[in-house]
């Protein structure tokens, strides 16, 4: 959700194209507090056209991290060379706005609330301080066309989503990108309710220890890994640091279950059927929002009946395509610049909506297909010309997509004291000098490989290109000698001994897909349930959509561990009623079993693509 805005990229900007160019638009800066229904006024900032007499569509992104940007009321500013450039090309007014509570915006904030005003009378949220923003920017801005729209990346982009609902008549289409979705079930703070520790500390911290303003928590060291192990039990965050004075972590201690609190504050629970034109922008490798866009897309198509429902899925860290270059992510290149090509996509669809421009043909669905590099689009998502086919794993470390014949388990040793860090070390501050917190989610594996609590099944190798497109779906069949369980499992492209093409990515062990889930909650999310020592339970993951060919001459790689720290915290692998009230005897080593052959079968169930 961190600030992976466009404008943010602007305000570095816009110090190097001050400007008197008079070659196309210049823009000036004005600034307003505009009232919402319940008299709180929100800090707006407006860039518009001054030297020209034509009509504008008006886009604007809402924001907690800031709204102002350092440029004079009096100076004139082409947007050339800046993040918003694509769009200003053909001339926009933008608006960015505080949110009520942060920053320069009177009110009160917490993170992402729930839609109210339809259950509750006279109620305001984010749908209807949207309303109130948009009315006023129609009735007061001169030269507008009375056309909006609405986009943002990440926290924004949940605003975006939020501000669909019961839209203003102006308002004629959204983007909503890397949205927050359900927090429980995926996304910033939990996954399949497992906890994300080190985001969910040092994110919540930032937004609500100082609302006017950003705040990193203040860590004595620059390696993370061992002060989060050292912190102990999750109740010493508490006790230690926050002492009650953080919200959403005393929401978090408060629900550890997913029950009404968190039911309610799920988009699933608030968006009604699409009401105006959406377009759902979303990473393969999107280490904070990535499940936003593949949850609400696919709730939102079963009620859209004119066709306003649109997807695009690239191969992107969390907002990369809002940035001036998306030609590769850590080590992997992806050929071309990819942010340029959804720029010019995403101009197509506003100066459609908001201006007439253009036939309005839009494909239901782009997904770059990385491995080949080259953008695909479907006429649904995920596709349906697939073939599913199961990949097993099997003794012996094999990997295949032939049912296995012999039956048994691979079995580990799983430590809280010694968890499997989920990227290599130092693990930096999630925001902090030099994090590479932006590229792990394709960090080569094999720092992780040879550890003894991690198993990796590898199959042959491929004897010509194997394309995945669409849903990837773990069935694992476990057990564990404790009563709960963590479970990671990767998809993993493996690329040969020697790459002619670039020795550095020999051997290369890309993840292409990964996830967690926590075992207590195999049955029921909301009802968790301890494990049953030694016996073998099947555990589904939803491991998410890619879109990727596994080129000839690599390999097939499945790795599953139980610990993925500090960005999940340490499972006790004893069962308690609320881990956040775990003390340190309850956590205990255990012997993890992944069983093969037969009804116990564990495998990956892969969607082969036909064409």
């Amino acid at each position: 959700m961190k600030k992976i805005l466009v404008f943010f990229i602007l305000i570095l900007s816009f110090i190097s194209v001050y400007s008197q160019n008079t070659e196309g638009l210049l823009y000036r800066k004005m600034t307003a507090m505009i009232p919402m229904r319940d008299g709180v006024k929100l800090f707006t900032t407006i860039l518009y056209p001054y030297n020209s007499n034509a009509k504008f569509p008006i886009l604007i992104q809402r924001t907690p991290y800031g709204a102002d940007i350092p440029l004079r009321t009096d100076t004139s500013v082409s947007l050339k060379r800046t993040s918003f450039s694509s769009l200003a090309s053909g001339g926009y007014i933008f608006v960015i706005q505080d949110i009520r509570g942060k920053y320069k915006s009177e009110g009160k904030m917490t993170i992402h609330q729930p839609l109210t005003h339809r259950t509750e009378k006279g109620s305001v949220d984010e749908s209807t301080d949207t309303y109130d923003t948009v009315d006023w920017l129609v009735k007061n801005l001169k030269n507008n066309s009375g056309k909006v729209g609405l986009y943002g990346i990440s926290y924004p982009g949940w605003l975006a989503l939020a501000g669909s609902v019961d839209p203003h008549p102006a308002m004629k289409a959204v983007s909503e990108q890397a949205c927050m979705s359900d927090l429980f079930l995926g996304d910033d703070f939990h996954h399949n309710g497992a906890f994300r520790l080190s985001y969910g500390m040092e994110y919540s911290y930032e937004l609500e220890n100082d609302h006017t303003k950003d705040s990193n928590f203040p860590f004595p060291q620059y390696d993370l890994y061992n002060w989060y192990l050292n912190l102990g039990p999750l109740s010493n965050v508490q006790k230690n640091y926050f002492h009650g004075a953080i919200p959403t972590w005393n929401s978090f201690i408060e629900h550890p279950n997913y029950d009404a609190y968190w039911q309610k504050n799920s988009p699933l629970n608030y968006i009604p059927e699409i009401q105006i034109p959406m377009l759902h922008v979303g990473g393969y490798f999107d280490q904070e929002d990535l499940n936003g866009p593949q949850l609400m897309y696919p709730f939102m198509e079963k009620g859209d009946k004119k066709g306003f429902n649109h997807i695009v899925l690239g191969p992107w860290n969390h907002g990369q395509w809002g940035r001036g270059k998306a030609d590769s992510l850590g080590a992997i290149s992806w050929g071309s610049n990819t942010a340029e090509y959804f720029q010019a996509l995403q101009k197509k669809w506003f100066d459609y909506y908001l201006k007439n421009e253009g036939d309005g043909k839009f494909e239901e669905a782009y997904a770059f297909q990385t491995g080949n590099n080259i953008w695909k689009t479907y006429s649904t998502w995920p596709p349906l010309e697939v073939e599913k086919k199961k990949l097993f794993v099997g003794p012996h470390s094999s990997l295949s997509f032939n049912p296995i014949g012999q039956t048994g388990h691979s079995d580990y040793i799983s430590d809280p004291s010694q968890p499997v860090p989920y990227r290599s070390l130092p693990i930096e501050a999630t925001y902090g000098k030099g994090s590479r917190w932006r590229t792990w989610h394709v960090e080569d594996q094999r720092f992780v490989t040879t550890r003894p609590d991690v198993i990796s099944f590898q199959g042959d190798t491929l004897s010509q290109d194997l394309t995945v497109t669409g849903q990837i779906t773990a069935h694992l069949v476990a057990s564990t000698t404790g009563s709960d369980a963590d479970w990671v499992v990767k998809l993993i492209d493996v690329y040969p001994n020697f790459d002619p093409n670039n020795y550095k990515m020999s051997g290369y062990e890309l993840p292409v897909a990964m996830e967690v889930f926590r075992g207590r909650f195999r049955h029921s999310f909301s009802k968790p349930e301890p494990m049953v020592p030694g016996k073998p339970e099947e555990i589904v993951i939803n491991l998410h959509q890619i879109n990727h060919t596994f080129k000839k001459g690599h390999k097939l790689m499945v790795q599953i561990q139980s610990s993925w720290f500090p960005v999940i915290d340490r499972n006790p692998q004893k069962y308690v009623e609320n881990i956040f009230e775990a003390q340190p005897e309850d956590f205990i080593k255990a012997q993890q079993s992944i069983y093969y052959g037969g009804e116990n079968s564990t495998y990956i169930e892969l969607p082969i693509s036909k064409n």
